[in-house]
């Protein structure tokens, strides 16, 4: 069984990887999907751009009035007490 679309095996994923590889795994997975979702959010700027008459009277000036991704803002790091966490509960297969 593998993880999500991580593609790793789960048994590797709980009990081989240090918390470290972990964090790799996930920052590279989420690089990864930031440019379809950066995408995603500067074509729906444009269709709104189009369809409503002033964007600027909603408050919207750029795409980012839209929505702010997670890799936008400061956030805290992951520890090894959130990786002990989401090992747990896959263990107990609510992940």
């Amino acid at each position: 069984m593998l993880v999500g679309e991580i593609g790793i095996d789960r048994n590797c994923f709980l009990k081989e990887l240090r918390w470290w590889e972990v964090r790799s795994i996930i920052r590279g997975y989420n690089r990864r999907q930031r440019e379809m979702w950066s995408a995603t959010r500067w074509q729906t700027y444009r269709l709104m751009e189009v369809s409503m008459a002033d964007l600027k009277k909603a408050g919207i000036e750029k795409p980012a009035d839209l929505l702010v991704f997670p890799w936008e803002t400061e956030r805290g790091e992951v520890n090894e007490s959130d990786i002990r966490e989401l090992q747990e509960l896959m263990e107990g297969g609510l992940v």
